[in-house]
C-alpha cells in the first residue's frame, strides 16, 4: 500500500512538472523589444569623421578600395549585407576622421549612385549628401578600350555620362561606350 502511494506521488509529481514545462510563455511588448534588440548589430558612434550609408552590397568594397582605407589610421566600420527598406540589403561605411574629397565624392557615385554621404561632427549628423552622378567624368574611369590614346599616352581621362540608371558612359577620344561591369576605376 506505502508503495502505491508512493507511486501515484510520484506520478502526480512528474505530471506537474510535465505542466510546467509545457505552459506558454507570456509575451508581452517589452520582451518582443528586448529580443530584437539582441537581432540588431551595433556599431561605436564615431565622434569626428565620415559615414556612407546606402551603399549596393556588391560595391561595397570597391568604395573601401576607393577611400584607401586599408591604410586608414581611424576607427573604420564596414558592414555589407544588412536590412534596407529602400533597397533591400546594403553595405555602410564608417571612418573615424576622414572628411571625403570631391573627386572621392564622385568616384562613389560611379560604383554607388544611390549612397548618402553623412558628415560627423560631435558624434551628431552635421551635413548630409547625396552622392549624384556627375554629366562629365574627368580622370576617375580608365578607357576599356586598349587602343585609345588616354591608354597610350599620359592623358587625362576624360568621359561623358549617356546614361545614369544603369550607368552606361562614352569616351571623350575613342567613343567607346561602357557599361557598370566595364567601368574601371583609376
Amino acid at each position: 500500500m506505502k508503495k502505491r502511494k508512493a507511486k501515484k506521488k510520484a506520478i502526480r509529481k512528474y505530471n506537474r512538472k510535465r505542466k510546467e514545462r509545457i505552459k506558454a510563455k507570456k509575451v508581452t511588448a517589452s520582451t518582443i523589444q528586448k529580443e530584437e534588440v539582441k537581432r540588431e548589430l551595433k556599431i561605436s558612434a564615431i565622434d569626428e569623421g565620415t559615414v556612407i550609408d546606402h551603399i549596393p552590397t556588391d560595391a561595397t568594397f570597391k568604395v573601401v578600395e576607393i577611400l584607401d582605407l586599408e591604410n586608414q589610421k581611424g576607427i573604420v566600420s564596414i558592414a555589407t549585407n544588412l536590412q534596407s527598406k529602400s533597397i533591400g540589403k546594403k553595405g555602410i561605411i564608417k571612418v573615424g576622421g576622414k572628411s571625403l574629397t570631391q573627386d572621392e565624392v564622385n568616384k562613389i557615385a560611379i560604383v554607388a549612385p544611390d549612397a548618402t554621404v553623412n558628415i560627423i561632427k560631435n558624434y551628431g549628423v552635421k551635413e548630409k549628401i547625396k552622392v549624384k552622378t556627375p554629366e562629365i567624368i574627368d580622370n576617375v574611369v580608365k578607357c576599356s578600350n586598349p587602343v585609345c590614346i588616354t591608354n597610350n599616352e599620359q592623358i587625362a581621362t576624360k568621359f561623358y555620362v549617356v546614361k545614369k540608371d544603369p550607368l552606361k558612359i562614352k569616351c571623350h577620344y575613342c567613343e567607346r561606350s561602357m557599361g557598370k561591369e566595364d567601368i574601371e576605376i583609376i
